[in-house]
This record gives structure tokens, sequence and C-alpha cells, in this order.
């Protein structure tokens, strides 16, 4: 019964977060030279965009972040930006954010060995690359894991406490 009861309330709390929205003021459909890394062949300014976020649902304790490129040519995808340990108090991150050190919050290793935001690199040539941009409301106050904790396995943690989600899409690719 108690599994049921559980259940259910997990349910209530999904189906009650439909408004639980991701936004930004300097994102858009596509990335630019902006959000491109630096390295890997790319020649961007990687910086990682404004992300607000609302409406999340009553019963978050906490929230986290990812970035992701299901396209990338690694037969698993790569891990551009993972943030978390987001004070449930906290709504914003400011433009640039993903470049400098927090003390609250934690950036852990990307796919690019690196803390922080790294910005989209796609092969020349590739099709566009998606990046999913996911807020995650999560049901615990933090994840007992640090900044050297790869992506995966805090991916692991995040979709084991996510009780809401909401993401941004957007698209980049850069020609021949």
């Amino acid at each position: 019964m108690k599994k049921i009861a559980l259940t259910f309330s997990l349910m209530a709390s999904v189906l009650f977060a439909d408004n639980f929205t991701l936004k930004s003021d300097t994102l858009k459909g596509q990335l630019t030279k902006k959000q491109e890394f630096i390295g890997f062949g790319c020649s961007g300014e990687n910086i990682s965009p404004q992300l607000s976020w609302s409406d999340a649902p009553k019963e978050t304790k906490s929230f986290a972040l990812t970035v992701y490129d299901p396209d990338a040519p690694t037969g698993s995808g790569w891990w551009h930006w993972v943030v978390f340990n987001i004070p449930k108090n906290v709504t914003m991150l400011e433009e640039g954010f993903g470049n400098k050190p927090s003390k609250d919050m934690i950036q852990s290793i990307t796919d690019y060995g690196i803390n922080g935001f790294g910005g989209a690199c796609p092969p020349l040539g590739d099709k566009a690359h998606q990046y999913i941009f996911t807020i995650h409301a999560l049901d615990v106050d933090k994840l007992d894991l640090n900044e050297k904790t790869n992506a995966a396995t805090v991916g692991y943690y995040i979709n084991q406490h996510t009780i809401a989600k909401s993401t941004l899409v957007s698209y980049y690719g850069r020609g021949k």
C-alpha cells in the first residue's frame, strides 16, 4: 500500500509540474559563435547562455542542469555541461556562469574533460547537432558527488532524484 501511495505521490508531482518552464534571454533556436567551444578545432567564445526557470513543483529541494548533444559521433552522445546542487531558491544562471567557479553549486567534468560549460563543437560538415538544455527539479537538497565526478555518473543520480524537468533545444552546425 505504501508503494502505491508513493507512486501516486510521485506521479502527482510530475502532473502538477506542467508549468515548470526553462527559458533563456540569450539562447535561441540556433547557437552562435558565442556558445561555440574553444578547442577541438572550434574557435568560439565558449560563453554559457543565460537560463531561468519557473513554476517548479513545491516538493523541489534543489535543481540540476544538463546540456547534452545526442548527435555527437561517439556512440553515446556528448555531455557539454552538468551543474548540480543548485539551491531551490535559485531560479537563474546568468550568461557566462558556466565559465566561473561557484562555491555553492558544482559544475562537474564534461566530456571535454573540463569543469564548467563546454560549448558546441560538431565536426565540420556534419548535420546540425541538437543541444538539449534540461533543468531538473530534484527531491534531495544535495547530490553527494563532487566536481571530479563524470557526467554519466552525475546523470544517473540526477535521474534517480528528478521529480520534474523542462527542456530547451537549440541546434548548431559548422558547415564544411
